[in-house]
């Protein structure tokens, strides 16, 4: 399969509102429509995760960023423009027009512009923000390949993709920067 026909696979099954398996820019991912909340609770019950702890999403760009968040600290995009080796996630206030129950209490999102091919492609392509969680049961190691994920993610999505499959190398969670409105960074994973 192409990866052109993976990720027109991908897509179509998170317009039905279907979850999916996908590689991402750091460790392979659950997703769905980020704007669906049908599908943001089957994420968070197949990850037998609460949902008071929130997921982050994925973008394409800067102007799908400017989507989901009311306004955009100027620190946030010092910290995308020299954002390191390493993909970082930023949690930032006022998130808007995305499901609610994917929004954490206090009215933040975790959001991160992907680069790496296969993810920024089915970013753009979908058009919309996706949920990105680590393919894994709350708890559990997260799967830095598609080897190291669980029978049970695997029968519990409606597609895998197939892109990156035969991939064996170490793959790191983000780094997670919390922006306070006040202008104060928190690191909350390096």
């Amino acid at each position: 399969m192409t990866q052109e026909q993976d990720i027109k696979n991908a897509v179509e099954t998170m317009r039905r509102g279907g979850v999916i398996l996908y590689p991402t820019d750091t460790v392979w991912g659950i997703g769905c429509d980020a704007t669906n909340a049908e599908a943001v609770k089957r994420v968070y019950e197949i990850k037998q995760r609460d949902d008071s702890k929130a997921l982050i999403c994925l973008v394409d760009s800067d102007a799908r960023l400017q989507r989901y968040v009311r306004n955009v600290p100027d620190v946030a995009w010092q910290l995308i423009d020299c954002q390191p080796e390493k993909p970082t996630t930023l949690v930032l206030d006022g998130a808007v027009n995305l499901a609610p129950n994917l929004i954490a209490e206090d009215g933040s999102i975790g959001i991160r512009i992907t680069q790496e091919p296969f993810s920024h492609e089915l970013c753009y392509r979908f058009q919309k923000a996706i949920v990105s969680t680590s393919a894994n049961i709350s708890g559990e190691p997260a799967a830095q390949n598609y080897r190291d994920i669980s029978p049970a993610i695997l029968e519990a999505v409606d597609y895998v993709c197939f892109s990156r499959r035969q991939e064996h190398k170490p793959h790191q969670p983000s780094s997670i920067i919390r922006l306070r409105p006040n202008g104060q960074v928190e690191i909350i994973r390096k």
